[in-house]
């Protein structure tokens, strides 16, 4: 299952999320979504867990929980709706 986690601080990492996500199983793999012009973190990032039941438990035990002094969400990530405007310029 693929996670969506927001309200996240800037100075938190990939390996930070992939650490709080493992304690309720096993994590394929956590990205923190960066800014492409500034470097930055995005204040948000997503999660993979393989094992569904625990990746909602996660989701229940984390979302609200404080990391970093911030309050974050999670939830499962939905899929990308595709823009058809991208399309039109061709």
């Amino acid at each position: 299952m693929n996670i969506y986690v927001s309200n996240l601080g800037f100075g938190v990492q990939s390996e930070d999320l992939k650490q709080l996500f493992s304690t309720f199983g096993s994590v394929s793999s956590a990205n923190i979504i960066m800014d492409r012009a500034t470097g930055r973190s995005r204040g948000f990032g997503f999660v993979e867990m393989p094992d569904k039941e625990a990746a909602e438990k996660a989701i229940k035990e984390l979302d609200g929980s404080m990391m970093e002094g911030r309050s974050i969400k999670a939830n499962e990530a939905k899929p990308r709706e595709q823009s058809s405007s991208r399309n039109s310029f061709y």
